[in-house]
C-alpha cells in the first residue's frame, strides 16, 4: 500500500549536498564521501554563476522533511560566509531537519554538534553589533569631515574583509560607501571580486571547529 494513503510515515533519511566552485574541479571526492555516509540522494552545484544561484541546494533543501539530515562534506561546501551557514541551520532546526558536516564532525543530533552551533550564533551576534558600531563610528566621523558620499579610493584587506562583513549584515550600500569613504562603483567592484573567493570568511568557522574537534 502507498504511504501516502496508508498514513505511515517514511523512514528519515540523508540528503546530501556538494559544491565545487570551478569547472576544473572534481565532485567525486565529496560524491563518495556522502555516499559512504549514507546519502539516499546527493544534489550538487558548480558555482560558476551568482553566488545565489545554486540549483542544487536549492532542490536539496526543498526534499528535507522533518527527521531528515542535510549532510555536506565540509562546512565552507554549504555557506557562503558564516551568517549565511547559521541562517541555513537554523532554518533547518525551525522545520525539524538535522544537519552533518563530515570534515568536521559536526552532528546537530549530538548535544555537542548542537552546543557548538548555539556558540557560534552568538559569535556571529557578537559580530553583527560590533559592525554596526563600527559603521555608526565611522558615519559619524564622515559627517564630522563634510563627507556624506565616496571619494573613489584602495581599501586596504581590512576594510576590504569590512565592506563584505557589511554588506552581509544588510547594511545599505550607501552607508558602507561613506563609512568606508568609497563611491558605490568601487564598492560594487570590491563586492565582486569578493564573490570569487567568498567561501574564505567561513574559515575563521572552520578553524575554530577544528580547535574543539
Amino acid at each position: 500500500m502507498n504511504k501516502a494513503f496508508s498514513g505511515a510515515k517514511n523512514p528519515p533519511m540523508l540528503i546530501g549536498y556538494a559544491r565545487i566552485s570551478t569547472d576544473e574541479q572534481k565532485l567525486d571526492l565529496q560524491i563518495d564521501a556522502l555516499n559512504a555516509a549514507g546519502c539516499t540522494k546527493v544534489w550538487s552545484d558548480t558555482l560558476s554563476g551568482t553566488l545565489d544561484d545554486r540549483p542544487g541546494l536549492s532542490r536539496a533543501l526543498a526534499m528535507l522533511d522533518k527527521g531528515d539530515t542535510l549532510v555536506v562534506w565540509k562546512l565552507d561546501r554549504m555557506g557562503r560566509s558564516m551568517p549565511h551557514l547559521l541562517h541555513i541551520i537554523r532554518d533547518l532546526e525551525k522545520r525539524g531537519v538535522e544537519f552533518r558536516s563530515l570534515q568536521e564532525h559536526l552532528d546537530t543530533t549530538t548535544p555537542g554538534g548542537r552546543l557548538v552551533f548555539h556558540v557560534f550564533a552568538a559569535m556571529a551576534e557578537f559580530e553583527r553589533d560590533l559592525i554596526s558600531e563600527r559603521t555608526k563610528a565611522g558615519l559619524a566621523a564622515a559627517r564630522k569631515r563634510g563627507r556624506y558620499g565616496g571619494v573613489k579610493r584602495k581599501l586596504d584587506a581590512q576594510q576590504a574583509q569590512r565592506l563584505v562583513a557589511m554588506t552581509q549584515n544588510k547594511i545599505s550600500v550607501p552607508e558602507i560607501c561613506a563609512a568606508l569613504g568609497i563611491s558605490q562603483a568601487t564598492y560594487f567592484r570590491y563586492l565582486k571580486a569578493a564573490h570569487s573567493v567568498a567561501s574564505s570568511t567561513v574559515q575563521p568557522l572552520l578553524v575554530c571547529l577544528h580547535l574543539q574537534w
